[in-house]
C-alpha cells in the first residue's frame, strides 16, 4: 500500500533516461565530438542504433516528441533520403568496427512512412554495418497500421513492437486529441502476432484530463485482456510552456496530485494482480519477457527508450533530434529539419548539442541507473555524502529509504518516489531553473 506524501512529490524532477539529462545539454559540442566518440568503438564492441522518424499521420495534443504531420510526401521522402545518407556517414566513420546488436525505430510514428521505405532503410543498415542478428523493435501508431506494414515487419524480423494506446476511454481520447477505437488495438495486436512479433508493449497514461479512477481501471482491464508482454504506464507531463500543442488540453480538467498518485498506485496494484512483474517504477512485464528476466537477474538498464535489457554502452541516434549515448558523451543531432538536411547533405555529421561526461557524471549516472533499476545504489564514491543524506532525510523519516553504511536502499512504498530520491544524487538539480514534469 503506497502512502501519499505531497511534500516529497512537490518538486518536479527529470525522468532520468540519461545522465546528465538533456536539460544540461549545451551547444559547445559538434560533429568533431561525434567523430571522436565513434573512434572509441572497438572492433567487436556491441552497438545499438536508434532511428528517428519525426512524422505522424495525426498529431496528438499531449505528445512531447519531435514530430510533425506526414502530409507532404516530398518532405518525408527527402528526409528518408538524408536518413539513409546519415547511415552511410556513421558507417564510414566506424570503418567496420562495432557489431550492431539492436535496432530501434521511434518517432513520431515510424509507420507514418511507407513500408517499402522501411524495407529500404533496413537493407541499407544491413549493408552499411556489421549486424550480429540484431533485435529489431519499432514504435507504432495503431490507427495507421495495416497488413502491408505487418508483412514488412515479418520480412525484416522485427520481434518487438510498442503501441501508443494511452487510454481506451473515448471521452479522454477526445480530450487529448487521440481518438482511437478499441478495435484498432485488437486488430493491430492480431496482425503483429501473425507477423512473428513476440514482445508487444502497450504505452498507457494516467493523469489525463477528465480521467477518473474508473476510466483507468477499464483501460487497464481492456489492456490486460489482450495480454501484451509489456506495459509502460506513464504520468502525463503537462508542460505547455515547452510544448505549445499541449495548450489545446484543458488544464482545469487535469487530476490533482493526490489523484495522480492514486492512479499510479491503482495501475501498479492492478497489473501486479494480473500477473505482471513490476520493472523499475513505471514498466510491467510478463515474467518470461526479456525485460522481466533482466530485472530479476540484476541486468536491467535505463536509456532513452526507458527501462531495457539492452546492455550496450553505445547507442547511436540517427535522424533529426536523435540523441547518441557514449560513455564519455551525450550528443544530439540538429532538431530543426532544415539544418539537419543541410548538414547531412554536405557530408557532415549533424551533431548540434550535448555534453562531454566528466568522471563524476559517469559515476553519478551509474548510481542513479542502479537505484532506478535495482532499488539500491552504493554512493560511496560520490562527493557531498552529508548533503545527499540531508536532502534525503524526509524520505528516510517516512521509511521510503534506508541506509546500510553508504548503501542507499528503496524501502517498501518507496517506488513512486524513486525519481525524487534519485534527484538527491544529481548535483545539477541544486542550481537548475529548468521546469520538469510531476514527480509521479
Amino acid at each position: 500500500m503506497w502512502r501519499y506524501h505531497p511534500d516529497l512529490l512537490a518538486t518536479p524532477v527529470p525522468r532520468y533516461t540519461s545522465f546528465p539529462t538533456a536539460a544540461e545539454f549545451g551547444d559547445d559540442v559538434g560533429p568533431h565530438d561525434m567523430e571522436a566518440a565513434l573512434a572509441t568503438i572497438g572492433e567487436d564492441d556491441p552497438v545499438s542504433l536508434y532511428l528517428h522518424i519525426p512524422y505522424c499521420r495525426e498529431i496528438c495534443w499531449y505528445c512531447g516528441c519531435n514530430t510533425g504531420a506526414a502530409n507532404r510526401s516530398g518532405r518525408v521522402s527527402a528526409y528518408l533520403q538524408r536518413l539513409g545518407e546519415e547511415v552511410d556517414l556513421i558507417a564510414r566513420n566506424l570503418a567496420g568496427r562495432g557489431q550492431v546488436r539492436r535496432i530501434a525505430w521511434g518517432g513520431g510514428s515510424p509507420n507514418a512512412i511507407a513500408p517499402e521505405a522501411f524495407d529500404g532503410l533496413m537493407l541499407r543498415i544491413s549493408q552499411a554495418f556489421r549486424c550480429n542478428d540484431p533485435v529489431v523493435s519499432i514504435e507504432l501508431d495503431p490507427r495507421c497500421f495495416d497488413s502491408p506494414w505487418a508483412d514488412a515487419l515479418g520480412r525484416n524480423n522485427v520481434s518487438r513492437a510498442s503501441l501508443g494506446v494511452q487510454t481506451f476511454a473515448p471521452h479522454v481520447q477526445e480530450a487529448i486529441g487521440r481518438v482511437q477505437p478499441h478495435s484498432d488495438i485488437v486488430r493491430t495486436v492480431a496482425q503483429l502476432r501473425g507477423a512473428g512479433v513476440d514482445s508487444i508493449n502497450f504505452d498507457l497514461m494516467y493523469g489525463l484530463p477528465g480521467q477518473s479512477m474508473g476510466d483507468l481501471t477499464e483501460t487497464l482491464d481492456a489492456a490486460v485482456s489482450m495480454r501484451p508482454d509489456r506495459l509502460a504506464v506513464f504520468g502525463y507531463a503537462h508542460v505547455p510552456h515547452l510544448l505549445p500543442r499541449q495548450r489545446r488540453i484543458d488544464a482545469t480538467a487535469l487530476p490533482d496530485g493526490r489523484m495522480r498518485f492514486g492512479q499510479a498506485a491503482l495501475a501498479h496494484d492492478r497489473l501486479c494482480g494480473a500477473g505482471y512483474q513490476p520493472v523499475g517504477f513505471d514498466h510491467f512485464a510478463l515474467p518470461g519477457d526479456a525485460i522481466a528476466v533482466a530485472a530479476r537477474a540484476g541486468r536491467l538498464r535505463r536509456n532513452f527508450q526507458g527501462f531495457t535489457e539492452d546492455e550496450s554502452d553505445v547507442l547511436i541516434g540517427l535522424g533529426a533530434s536523435a540523441i547518441s549515448a557514449f560513455p564519455g558523451w551525450l550528443l544530439q543531432n540538429e532538431k530543426n529539419a532544415g539544418r539537419y538536411h543541410l548538414q547531412i547533405g554536405n557530408g557532415r555529421l549533424a551533431t548540434a548539442r550535448g555534453l562531454r561526461r566528466s568522471p563524476r557524471d559517469r559515476l553519478t549516472g551509474r548510481l542513479i541507473e542502479r537505484l532506478l533499476c535495482d532499488g539500491r545504489a552504493d554512493v560511496t564514491g560520490l562527493p557531498d555524502l552529508a548533503g545527499i543524506r540531508h536532502r534525503l532525510a524526509g524520505f528516510e523519516s517516512e521509511g521510503l529509504i534506508a541506509w546500510s553504511g553508504n548503501l542507499l536502499l528503496l524501502g517498501d512504498g518507496g517506488l513512486p518516489y524513486a525519481r525524487g530520491i534519485a534527484a538527491a544524487l544529481d548535483p545539477y538539480r541544486k542550481h537548475s531553473q529548468i521546469r520538469f514534469s510531476s514527480a509521479v
